[in-house]
């Protein structure tokens, strides 16, 4: 039978019997369709269609990207189910379909189709494997080989659950910045507390009592709603934040979400075969081709920028624990202080309670400090290595020095010129700028995650500032003539110095690159896109530090 089906071929001087039967007897050995094999031998595409058309008496029907079917008849079928089918139906009514199919002479097919498609008569356009595989990769808006995942309105929903990740990274961020207001109304609260016991301790009662019942109250006060707003915040602090950890591919693998309805997460599928030659050949391909791919590399950058917000709470909830360990600090330090300059008493107890308070505070504080510290490094280390990966214009407009040696490639003019009028990029222009600009935003984020690693860094070095302080405050203040004293305050200006050169380490290298950026002056410019003219067209708003 298969002979029969490319007689043709013989007949017409292009392959000989023998010839025949050997492809046909490597298709079978390798797993292949005997189209595929006629086909590396060389030969065309449009005499083997003809063949099959000879063969199956019907008209035979090539891949292009307008043989699409209608989403209701899609939106009923299997896809990848018929990709191994081999059919794919165009039309469906009264009872009567219209497919392509590679093997229409097959009972098998014929009855899957009437059964699928609940109809009794099938009108068939015959083609060959690839164009079927094709036309059905076409209708689920993906190129070629790619999973269905890489569809532009599978990734819009995965760039929808990123953002919704970012939104809520954000809340956390902002959970822990009331937190350190509120840590900084309980520094003064238990400053005021500490303040008027003390008066208490020196005085004694008396007349000023008063005065200093009343800065009790209000350092009781100030306490309890400072720890309103911080206990909130901590319990922030304890939830275990998931990162998209991925290796994006530039746009040739795949970004998806598993899970949707539930507790959802991100993973990245391998790199697609083909994918990277077949995106080296930018300006060969169609516009819905390129646009496909945009479409993935949008969805890469929101991937990133999700991960850089992770890293900056990370750093967001380490400058909270920061904020409680100055505060720890300075209350071990007056503790210390009391406990060694004043007589043995029943106001021991209030000294030691501020040591443990104080203690209590360093330890919570230091507890948060470890993750942001290596948030700080993967992020800094993150920011350098997406640095020095290769920008979207390198991508569609490579420099020539990169470009393959392929004349038709270097002979290609630049799709537009400065006399073109508004509109000239069309649907595919927007993809293109849309795309831009999420680099522009991955940019920004880049550098916001580096202003974050700098102010945690400043945030060490205040920490390391405080306890330096009290460490060497309380050396000056008492001698070296008790050594376990002096070990416990040299150690606290120990680790204050380790601090601060921590610190210094994440700051410097952070400024240095912050002013590498443009973004950072006094006035502030948003373009206001109007996609109906070139962007170098579009109006600017300016805000300035002088609008009131």
């Amino acid at each position: 039978m298969l002979d029969k089906k490319f007689y043709r071929l013989i007949k017409r001087g292009l392959v000989t019997e023998e010839e025949l039967n050997e492809c046909i007897e490597e298709s079978i050995d390798f797993g292949k369709l005997p189209e595929e094999i006629l086909l590396e031998k060389g030969i065309p595409r449009h005499e083997i269609l003809f063949c099959l058309t000879e063969y199956c008496k019907w008209p035979f029907i090539e891949f292009d990207e307008d043989v699409r079917a209608s989403r209701d008849i899609i939106r009923q079928l299997d896809l990848e189910r018929l990709k191994s089918a081999l059919w794919f139906p165009l039309s469906s009514g009264s009872g009567k379909a219209e497919v392509i199919a590679y093997d229409p002479a097959s009972p098998v097919v014929l009855q899957d189709i009437k059964t699928t498609m609940e109809v009794e008569e099938v009108e068939f356009r015959v083609a060959l494997p690839s164009d079927i595989v094709r036309i059905i990769e076409n209708n689920q808006d993906i190129n070629p080989h790619f999973p269905p995942s890489s569809g532009r309105t599978q990734l819009a929903k995965v760039r929808t659950f990123l953002a919704y990740r970012r939104s809520l990274l954000a809340s956390y961020r902002t959970s822990l910045s009331k937190g350190r207001t509120g840590l900084a109304f309980l520094r003064t609260g238990l400053s005021l507390v500490t303040i008027s016991l003390l008066l208490i301790r020196i005085f004694g009662l008396g007349y000023w009592t008063v005065i200093d019942f009343m800065l009790l109250a209000a350092g009781i006060f100030m306490t309890v709603d400072g720890l309103i707003w911080y206990v909130p915040a901590r319990a922030i602090g304890k939830k275990k934040l998931f990162k998209v950890v991925t290796t994006p591919s530039t746009g040739i693998s795949v970004l998806e979400v598993v899970n949707p309805e539930g507790r959802f997460f991100f993973e990245r599928t391998a790199s697609v075969p083909g994918a990277d030659a077949l995106r080296g050949k930018w300006r060969g391909l169609t516009p819905v081709m390129r646009r496909r791919f945009l479409a993935n590399d949008r969805t890469d950058f929101a991937e990133e920028r999700t991960l850089l917000s992770f890293y900056r709470t990370l750093m967001a909830k380490a400058r909270t624990g920061l904020a409680f360990s100055r505060t720890g600090i300075a209350f071990i330090g007056i503790g210390i202080a009391l406990l060694r300059q004043t007589h043995r008493g029943l106001w021991d107890i209030f000294s030691y309670g501020l040591v443990v308070t104080g203690i209590t505070m360093v330890l919570e504080g230091l507890h948060w400090y470890f993750p942001g510290r290596r948030a700080g490094k993967e992020s800094f280390d993150s920011v350098k290595a997406e640095g020095a990966k290769t920008t979207i214009w390198d991508l569609v407009f490579p420099p020539v020095h990169k470009r393959p040696v392929d004349s038709s490639f270097v002979a290609a003019p630049l799709p537009v010129r400065a006399s073109h009028a508004p509109g000239i990029w069309g649907t595919t222009g927007l993809a293109l700028e849309r795309t831009v600009l999420a680099e522009r935003r991955n940019v920004m984020a880049r550098l916001r995650t580096i202003m974050a690693r700098s102010r945690t860094g400043l945030g060490f070095v205040r920490t390391g500032m405080n306890f330096s302080a009290v460490g060497a405050a309380l050396l000056v203040s008492f001698g070296t003539g008790r050594p376990v004293w002096t070990a416990v305050e040299a150690a606290i200006l120990v680790i204050g110095l380790i601090l601060i050169g921590d610190g210094l380490y994440w700051h410097i290298p952070a400024e240095k690159i912050r002013k590498q950026f443009p973004y950072c002056f006094g006035e502030m410019e948003i373009a206001i896109p109007d996609y109906g003219k070139p962007a170098r067209l579009w109006g600017k708003v300016v805000f300035s530090h002088d609008n009131k």
